[in-house]
């Protein structure tokens, strides 16, 4: 029985192919560290994102590939993530943030700010160093949902050292002022405060930043986007005409500031029965669909109209934290896990590699 090289090894992981990228996992370079000692295999898979869907999809195929080699009598497969980043023309980088997502809609009332925390919590479980900015100066809800209410940073060097909690860095302007205080201000004393929440706060090292813009599109939209080297955006609506007309203005926005959007977030999608199991389009069936294909986008995620989740809202503990083995939260990290894979697609772009970015059905 012959010794098993490192070239056989690289030659039979070359059979994965990573579906985004369209290519196998050894000409994208995923593949590190292969020690091979006595029939005993052992290497990396580098993954652009650990919140990737099909990481345990890879462990699978390359274990069961290797371990059919002759020679193999045991496989350790290491899976590891180096999260990349492009910087975006016209903005200036803010140091340790890698990506920054802009959580949207173009109204209120259709569960943004509930999509945003949940989102950056299952970024988080998925071991991405994650942070969450409320840019909803007139009003903050984060402080609530993330289990912080009554909370105040501290401040170091002139520098606003944010607050944590369900592993996620997180900063408000509802951590500054008391909690049934009106913020009656004009436009620039608002943007004003948002440049202060993003460059005043040692965010440190992040992998994700997601930020919770107010409604709309007005002075935060155009100010974050313009200043800040946001990555991408993700729409969140629900699947009536009327959230749908103003979604549109939302995504209109964006590409106006050239800012990519990965996709839409259809809320309330549907409400099951707790006595029946029933399903029921309270707010209509399909409009997320049309959208997306109006504007040749992609839908990232169907999250039910569900009383847990409003309810673990309230009390400050995320659905995805609070219950992470129900059905409600499995749709928020296929939300997270989609977020993830396809800001790795952009990215993949200043790093050369070919790319065909997949429409989910």
């Amino acid at each position: 029985m012959s010794a098993v090289t490192e070239k056989q090894v690289l030659e039979t992981l070359s059979q994965i192919i990573d579906p985004d990228f369209r290519k196998d996992i050894v000409a994208l370079g995923f593949v590190k560290d292969i020690v091979i000692e006595s029939g005993k295999v052992s290497f990396t898979i580098e993954l652009t994102t650990p919140a990737c869907p099909v990481k345990e999809e890879f462990r699978r195929q390359a274990t069961e590939l290797v371990s059919a080699m002759d020679g193999v009598t045991n496989v350790q497969v290491n899976i590891t993530s180096n999260v990349q980043t492009q910087a975006r023309p016209g903005t200036r980088a803010i140091p340790g943030i890698k990506n920054i997502i802009a959580v949207a809609s173009g109204k209120g009332g259709v569960g943004k700010s509930t999509t945003a925390v949940n989102l950056a919590v299952a970024l988080a479980q998925t071991g991405a160093k994650t942070g969450l900015l409320d840019a909803d100066i007139y009003g903050p809800s984060i402080p609530r949902m993330m289990g912080l209410s009554g909370r105040q940073p501290r401040v170091k060097d002139k520098t606003i050292l944010p607050l944590g909690n369900f592993g996620v860095t997180t900063m408000s302007i509802g951590f500054l002022v008391p909690e049934d205080q009106a913020m009656i201000w004009r436009g620039p004393m608002v943007a004003g405060a948002l440049t202060q929440l993003l460059n005043d706060v040692a965010w440190g090292e992040l992998d994700y930043l997601v930020i919770d813009l107010p409604p709309g599109t007005g002075d935060a939209q155009l100010t974050l986007t313009q200043n800040a080297p946001v990555t991408a955006a993700v729409i969140v609506t629900t699947p009536q005409d009327i959230a749908l007309a103003d979604a549109r203005k939302g995504i209109a926005m964006f590409n106006k500031v050239n800012v990519p959007v990965l996709g839409i977030v259809e809320n309330m999608s549907v409400f099951i029965c707790p006595h029946c199991g029933e399903g029921s389009h309270i707010f209509s069936q399909g409009g997320a669909e049309r959208l997306a294909e109006e504007h040749e986008t992609r839908v990232l995620a169907h999250i039910p109209l569900d009383m847990q989740i409003r309810e673990d809202s309230d009390a400050g503990t995320p659905i995805v934290a609070a219950h992470p083995d129900s059905a409600q939260s499995e749709a928020y990290r296929t939300l997270a896990g989609e977020v993830a894979r396809h800001i790795s697609v952009l990215n993949s772009r200043k790093i050369d590699i070919p790319v065909v970015m997949q429409m989910q059905p």
